[in-house]
């Protein structure tokens, strides 16, 4: 290569670096706000995710705290004192209140303080349908007897309506309220669909191969 050459490819790359420098000075703080915002995001994230967790950890350490307390009275005391102070924006901590609300006011002989936190559950529409439902059975096992019984049939029927994450124990709900109604076979039929359901836990097949006996039905084997 002869040294005109040389000499122009100096020159040319000395203006490409000046070039590039320019371009720099010109648009380096779009790449540099763009990482910033990349980093303080993940900061963001972190930060939200550590915070929820907290929150979480704080939460169920007061419910463990409430719950530990000496009588039904008292865990329901404390659990009503934990409900009020929790933030409107978090409802699946407010479904497990109620829920915990009501199963202690029941347990302290608080009937209709009871039926009032489930139904708070079933009226809040921001909850998932899962503390809903869970609500609405619960409903039926403790004030079933005092419901209109085309509406509690009607609950049941859905609850018990396939895919629904109840299915089964809405199925012993509607082979009690058959018992009720002294309509023996067709609640030893549902009890034995129960008894070799997949979905059913080992504790509700037991306890549908226990009521047939009791009946003097026999329980499936599988």
């Amino acid at each position: 290569m002869s040294e005109s050459d040389s000499f122009i490819d100096e020159v040319a790359e000395e203006v490409r670096r000046d070039q590039l420098f320019a371009m720099f000075r010109k648009y380096g703080w779009i790449a540099i706000t763009a990482v910033l915002l990349i980093v303080g995001a993940a900061a963001w994230n972190e930060w939200q995710k550590a915070r929820h967790e907290a929150a979480a950890q704080a939460f169920g350490d007061a419910v463990t705290k409430a719950v530990a307390a000496s009588d039904p009275a008292a865990r329901l005391a404390a659990l009503a004192a934990l409900a009020a102070v929790t933030p409107t924006g978090a409802p699946g901590q407010a479904a497990v209140l109620g829920l915990l609300i009501a199963s202690q006011a029941e347990a302290a002989g608080k009937h209709d303080e009871a039926v009032k936190a489930l139904q708070a559950i079933i009226d809040n529409a921001k909850l998932p349908d899962s503390y809903r439902q869970l609500a609405q059975l619960k409903l039926v096992m403790l004030d079933g007897a005092h419901m209109d019984g085309g509406q509690r049939d009607s609950l049941l029927a859905a609850l018990a309506a396939p895919g629904a994450p109840y299915r089964t124990l809405a199925m012993e709900q509607q082979a009690v309220v058959l018992l009720d109604a002294g309509k023996t076979d067709a609640a030893a039929d549902l009890l034995g669909k129960v008894a070799v359901d997949a979905d059913a836990t080992p504790a509700e097949q037991g306890r549908a191969k226990d009521i047939l006996v009791a009946l003097g039905k026999a329980a499936p084997d599988k």
